[in-house]
Parts: structure tokens; sequence; C-alpha cells
């Protein structure tokens, strides 16, 4: 079952890529492995991460590890921690420098095998919108997110750890006094085991 090549290999949005602003190629970024047991399910590489090849390789990244209670090399050890976005590429920006949404078509195709690929985790990383409304159905995340107990330990929905969250998470400060304690406990037991 050669998933991770497989996705690796994929052109499927090359038109839809090249007719973006970034005007690039498609690059997937694959970053898991059977046996993790902690999946990050997010929206889709950024352009850093394009580039490097590394999911998360940039400011968002680490906020989000430091959210997690981790460091660069527990994250990016694919054997304790899968990143499974809902699009494997960058998916560019527009004329007005916004982010793209990640493509469905990467998910129609890919997202059961990847996942299927990982197996069961432990601890679950449900990051931004599109990944929420895929694991969860239609939600609001301010909503899921304060509502994190309800899925916790096992299942943790976050906001995007984007530099343009900054003002949501001022807004909301009971996420870094609440949520982020109780997902420290939930990676740090698991990474324990």
């Amino acid at each position: 079952m050669p998933v991770p090549q497989d996705i690796a290999a994929c052109r499927l949005c090359a038109d839809r890529f090249a007719a973006s602003a970034t005007g690039h190629a498609p690059a997937p970024v694959v970053w898991f492995r059977p046996g993790a047991r902690i999946l990050v399910a997010s929206q889709a590489p950024g352009m850093r991460a394009h580039l490097s090849g590394k999911p998360f390789d940039d400011p968002s990244g680490k906020r989000l590890r430091e959210w997690m209670g981790v460091d660069d090399a527990t994250f990016w050890d694919r054997d304790r921690v899968a990143i499974v976005p809902m699009g494997f590429c960058f998916p560019g920006y527009d004329a007005k420098g916004g982010d793209i949404p990640p493509p469905r078509l990467c998910a129609a195709t890919w997202r059961r095998a990847a996942l299927d690929h990982v197996g069961q985790v432990d601890v679950t990383l449900l990051i931004g919108g599109y990944a929420q409304d895929w694991h969860l159905g239609r939600g609001k995340v301010t909503d899921r997110v304060r509502a994190w107990r309800d899925l916790a330990p096992r299942t943790f929905c976050l906001p995007h750890p984007s530099w343009r969250n900054t003002a949501w998470l001022k807004r909301n400060p009971w996420f870094e006094a609440e949520t982020l304690p109780g997902l420290r406990t939930a990676i740090g037991d698991t990474l324990a085991r």
C-alpha cells in the first residue's frame, strides 16, 4: 500500500495551481507513517512548507508546537506525530494575496487512504474549520474550540495557529488558560506511553 508515494507523486491540481497568483507547481508535503500516536489534521501547507517540504515550517508551526508543549524533534518525528492536511499542497494565493482554500479534490482523493495508512491514534488535533468540518460535520470553530472538554482527551479542536488569529486569541483568553493545559496533558501522556 504505497499511499505516501502516491500522494507525493500527485499532480491532479497542476492546472489550478498554475492559474493562481503564485503560479506554482504541485509539491505535496507528505509527513506521516503508520503507528504515529498523534494526528495533526490541518488545512494545507503554507508557502514556507511548500518550499522546504516540511509541514508547519513557519511561525504558525512554532506557535502550534508551543501549544502542544513539544520540541521540534518530537513534532517532526513521523513515528510520533502524523500530519495529514486537507490539502497536501500549498494551494496558492489569490490576486489580493489571500490564501486559497485547499482543493476539495485532494481530500476526496487522498484523505481516507492517508488516515487508514496512519491507523489508530491516541490524540487528534483538528486545526481550523476545514479539518473540523471534514471530521465532525459543519460547525463554527470558536464553538468547537470552546467545547474542548466534550471531545478531550482524544480529540481537540483548535483555531489555526496563524498570526492572523492573534486577535482571536486575545478575545478568547480561556483558550490559553483552559484548553492548552488540557491539550498539553493529553499530548504529554501519549508521548510518555
